[in-house]
């Protein structure tokens, strides 16, 4: 065995007689390897640039948790949550460790949670660097190498191993295995990185709720120069990271946090912004991100040069960038802030019927928050290719393995207990559904938004959507009027009405699962 940075014992993984182990490498030691094993390329920004493979999404039908006695009782089965057998899950580990221990892997010990009453030690050992620079990047990083590192989690990413379903009990050749048992996490056959993120989120979605009532949550955050904390909520490709990049706010992180009674606390250590038309004038803090250590996936270029054409999307729409919180210069460090005061639902109204924002009472932010209604974005997952409506409980069904009631439980409990504001965002489509409307402008809902945190909507009137029932604002700042409403958008005023209706009952036909 060969090594780099004299690695922990290993013998748990089998992996003690692989050929090569690159133990806590540098950014640079990672992007040098990666370029010297065609696993990517340096754009002309700085940024690795790395194609994922087959996966440039993630592929929710794959991922299976294994029942054992600790999950068979308390994880919400189903089609989010698939069991696995615990004695498949054996022999798959055997098959993708002995496959790795005939290969060079790279080991990375990080945390999760920048709380230290929460934290989560995690050993990450990857096929390719790229996947371990993703993992630097997204994950907590430790001050040097500690000999003294015990992980809790590991997880092992091997994108060259392919399962035999008939045999190895998976759908396909792809798979992310979550065994909370042995606390490992098993993905083979993609290279897509997100799968990587997200099966620890899923960990963290199981763990905090379960054990300690903290509630966990699919949202950035951000806290302004007041402290007064914000949460953003919404799917992929609602608008999470750009409207949490807020340049006169710090950014407390992009996507994963846990709301204790003590704080809010980013379950992470950098960012994974989706880069399709990526603007240097619109979402400039992003952009500025994309340089040296950095990661690109799945871009294009623009041609014969190495400049990134952030508007093709030969590859998928879902385009991505991973780079360390840091990166963004008004981050919050460590981050960590105070309850919120504003919590936003965001929402892409594909049938474009939505207000473009509206107040929630106590009530109806319980059922929005359990509905978690918006729009799949084109290439987030597998197979979508456009918009598709969709009902993700809690804004993030996909990575829930509990009942959503216990996260609708806590976060009303929240709300109530710290008196918070919540509003209803809609990032979709306005003066039509999509294909017919146009997409709300990001302006407008800057404009929303900055009103909503500095108290600009405290005393303008509000008028009731007649239908939904929704507390509009008949006034915002920077905003023209007549797009409050949405009805006013559209011209034929009856197609409205209809749509409308059909989302109506489209709401009441998900909730009766829940009511």
């Amino acid at each position: 065995m060969k090594l780099t940075k004299s690695p922990p014992d290993l013998q748990y993984l089998k992996l003690e007689k692989a050929s090569f182990i690159h133990y806590q490498l540098s950014p640079s030691e990672l992007i040098e390897n990666s370029i010297a094993n065609g696993e990517a390329i340096l754009a002309e920004n700085g940024a690795l640039a790395a194609d994922t493979g087959e996966f440039t999404g993630r592929s929710p039908r794959d991922r299976f948790i294994v029942c054992d006695e600790i999950t068979e009782q308390s994880v919400w089965w189903g089609e989010v949550n698939i069991k696995f057998d615990a004695l498949k899950f054996d022999v798959l580990f055997d098959k993708v460790t002995s496959y790795l221990s005939e290969r060079a892997v790279f080991v990375r010990d990080a945390y999760a949670c920048a709380s230290e009453e929460y934290r989560l030690n995690i050993r990450v050992v990857t096929e390719t660097a790229y996947q371990n620079l993703f993992a630097n990047n997204l994950f907590l990083r430790p001050k040097g190498v500690n000999s003294a590192f015990i992980p809790e989690w590991t997880i092992i990413a091997a994108p060259g191993f392919k399962a035999n379903p008939e045999i190895d009990g998976t759908r396909q050749a792809n798979f992310c295995i979550i065994n909370f048992g042995k606390k490992t996490i098993l993905i083979g056959g993609t290279g897509y990185t997100g799968e990587i993120k997200k099966s620890i989120f899923s960990v963290l979605n199981f763990i905090l709720p379960h054990y300690h009532q903290v509630l966990s949550m699919h949202c950035s955050a951000n806290i302004g120069e007041d402290g007064d904390t914000a949460l953003f909520f919404g799917l992929s490709g609602t608008g999470k990271t750009t409207l949490s990049a807020d340049p006169d706010r710090k950014l407390i992180g992009d996507d994963e946090h846990g709301w204790s009674q003590e704080s809010i606390f980013n379950f992470e250590g950098g960012c994974y912004a989706k880069c399709v038309d990526l603007d240097p004038e619109k979402e400039p803090q992003i952009f500025n991100a994309i340089r040296f250590g950095s990661l690109l996936e799945n871009v294009n270029f623009q041609k014969d040069s190495r400049t990134v054409d952030f508007g093709n999307i030969d590859k998928t729409e879902n385009t991505r960038v991973a780079y360390p919180i840091h990166y963004i210069e008004n981050a919050l460090i460590p981050s960590i802030a105070s309850a919120p005061k504003n919590i936003f639902f965001l929402t892409a109204d594909a049938f474009g019927v939505l207000p473009p924002i509206s107040k929630l009472n106590s009530e109806q932010a319980k059922y929005h928050f359990i509905s978690g209604y918006t729009a799949k974005v084109a290439g987030t997952e597998a197979g979508v290719t456009e918009p598709q409506l969709t009902f993700s409980a809690c804004f993030g069904k996909a990575f829930l393995p509990l009942h959503p009631s216990k996260y609708a439980e806590l976060l009303a409990q929240n709300i109530e207990k710290f008196n918070v504001n919540v509003w209803l965002i809609n990032t979709g489509w306005t003066g039509g559904r999509y294909g017919t409307g146009s997409r709300m402008k990001l302006s407008y809902t800057r404009a929303m938004i900055k009103s909503a945190l500095n108290g600009g909507l405290k005393n303008v009137e509000f008028e009731e959507h007649p239908l939904f029932g929704l507390a509009i604002p008949t006034i915002c700042p920077g905003v023209p009027s007549h797009i409050l409403n949405p009805i006013n958008t559209w011209q034929d005023k009856n197609a409205y009405n209809q749509t409308a209706n059909s989302l109506a009952e489209a709401f009441v036909s998900n909730f009766k699962q829940y009511s």
